[in-house]
């Protein structure tokens, strides 16, 4: 593993940074769910249940995805 520093503004949420920055690598399949929900520092349950409100699908599609209707036939 990778260790990376931040040097963020004292009143920057923490947690929600971790957030984001697992959300993203786990929907590039960088992170497992598991691994995202260690780095922020939840139960894997709560990182599933969480991580749709920053646009990832745990299912693997984008938002725009599941935006698109079903084809016909």
């Amino acid at each position: 593993m990778k260790t990376i520093t931040l040097n963020l503004p004292e009143e920057t949420d923490e947690k929600e940074v971790k957030m984001i920055v697992a959300s993203s690598l786990f929907e590039k399949g960088i992170l497992s769910s598991g691994q995202a929900a260690t780095f922020v520092g939840i139960s894997k349950r709560e990182f599933i249940e969480t991580v749709g409100n920053y646009g990832v699908s745990i299912f693997g599609e984008t938002a725009d995805d599941l935006k698109r209707p079903f084809p016909n036939g």
